[in-house]
């Protein structure tokens, strides 16, 4: 089987180190899974993760030039379909504030944020306040 970079597969882990898994691809390959590429968590314990002849999904990282294949169970079991921020929809928002500059916008933001930054001086000075009265 040709092994192509980016390509998600099912594979067996044939075996486990204190720094990865090895894992049998279906062409016979074997490629290795880093012990950063098994989860999205620490792993201290890969053995906490994995078993030997344990079925597992990977993705194909690279392939160098002596043949040596790795992989990542991370990457194949991503909840996140794309790398990109969610996006903003900038139009949302009051008729009033659609129709402002961006000078008025940029005023309104610092006035309402000055607002915020007081409120949040004031609750801290009576949370210190109320503290010391003890």
């Amino acid at each position: 089987m040709f092994v192509k970079v980016g390509k998600v597969v099912e594979g067996t882990v044939t075996g486990i180190t204190h720094f990865g898994a090895f894992v049998q691809l279906p062409g016979g390959e074997t490629g290795l899974v880093h012990i950063s590429e098994v989860s999205d968590d620490y792993v201290n314990n890969i053995k906490d993760y994995l078993k030997k002849d344990q079925k597992v999904k990977v993705k194909i990282l690279s392939v160098d030039k002596e043949n040596k294949i790795r992989l990542s169970i991370r990457q194949a079991n991503s909840k996140k379909s794309s790398k990109q921020p969610p996006k903003i929809d900038w139009n949302k928002g009051d008729k009033k504030q659609k129709r402002m500059s961006f000078e008025d916008k940029l005023s309104k933001f610092l006035r309402d944020s000055n607002e915020k930054q007081e409120q949040l001086k004031n609750r801290n000075s009576r949370r210190v306040s109320s503290f010391r009265g003890r």
